[in-house]
């Protein structure tokens, strides 16, 4: 693809700015981002094609209505709660002094290559979990980037290769999630917080579901809040943004350990699959302790489809069989 062609998928490795930005055609899809402040690389925004953000703005961009919580909840990332101690989930610029020494930080390291082929694209990088003092895993991260018209691809793979002996310890906070903005949070009649014009919170709290339509279904049938820690293979959230239907999948993949997934999905927009916290999920049926000797890896792969209109749970399924193949 020459440097003036605008068709196609399309990645702008742009360093100097600590992102790699990628394109479907003119527009921009999605961008990997590791500015420091963030504490882990992630994807965001995440566009449909017809043009709706469906990831939150705050903290990173100011808009009016937003929920002003969880600031380490930025786009789409992977990452874990406890890794031998080490707090890498709920990390952030807000994270108090005294839980410093227990959290850690995703360093990006580099982009090892980006390849474009008409309608998909790779992206490889390689990044480090440093926590206490020194790295404790080795990642290596393979996106896959697909247009299919209304249904755009992102597919989200993580090798990671333990530096010590390594124990991932069962908690709910994690590991491959997206947080999206207010249309795709489901009602509540909960008081929240929500930004002003500035992207500042509110001083007072209040009840506003104006915006707010989502609602999930998993692949078990089971919806609305109560996917919360189910098993399932895939999850679906879907919504409108004022006359688009827009829906976000994520679907497990069969050789992921802890497969089929619990659910960390909530209702105030935090969408998540959580493979290895099993614990609180099962009420203390179940407990998964991930160990791996210094020098193991273990793979992760969540296929997620930004979907503008509506999507089949046939057309889900013959994308997770697909999925499923591919890798």
């Amino acid at each position: 693809m020459s440097a003036t062609d605008k068709t196609g998928v399309r990645i702008e490795d742009k360093s100097s700015d600590k992102r790699v930005d990628v394109y479907f055609g003119e527009d921009l899809f999605t961008s990997y981002i590791y500015p420091e402040n963030i504490m882990k690389p992630c994807l965001w925004p995440i566009v449909t094609a017809k043009g709706t953000e469906i990831t939150r703005k705050y903290p990173l961009k100011p808009v009016k209505g937003e929920r002003a919580d969880h600031p380490h909840h930025i786009g789409m990332w992977m990452n874990y709660g406890d890794v031998n101690g080490i707090d890498y989930w709920g990390h952030s610029e807000a994270t108090p002094k005294d839980r410093k020494a227990y959290s850690g930080i995703i360093r990006h390291q580099e982009v090892v290559g980006s390849q474009a082929d008409g309608n998909q694209a790779t992206l490889k990088v390689k990044t480090n979990w440093e926590g206490g003092g020194k790295i404790q895993i080795k990642e290596d991260i393979s996106f896959h980037f697909m247009d299919r018209g209304t249904i755009r691809i992102i597919d989200w793979m993580s090798t990671l290769t333990a530096q010590e002996d390594i124990v991932f310890n069962d908690t709910k906070e994690g590991m491959f999630a997206i947080r999206v903005s207010r249309e795709l949070e489901l009602p509540s009649d909960r008081p929240l917080t929500l930004t002003d014009a500035d992207g500042r919170p509110e001083p007072n709290k209040v009840v506003d579901n104006k915006l707010v339509s989502g609602d999930y279904l998993s692949s078990e049938g089971v919806t609305g809040e109560e996917v919360w820690g189910t098993r399932a293979k895939w999850m679906k959230l879907h919504g409108t943004y004022k006359e688009e239907k827009v829906a976000v999948v994520i679907l497990d993949h069969k050789k992921n350990p802890g497969y089929p997934a619990y659910w960390h999905a909530r209702g105030y927009g935090l969408f998540a699959v959580n493979p290895l916290g099993q614990e609180v999920f099962s009420e203390g049926k179940e407990v998964m302790n991930l160990s791996l000797k210094k020098g193991e890896s273990a793979r992760f792969a969540f296929r997620t489809l930004i979907c503008s209109g509506e999507i089949s749970d046939e057309e889900i399924n013959n994308l997770w069989l697909e999925f499923s193949d591919l890798y």
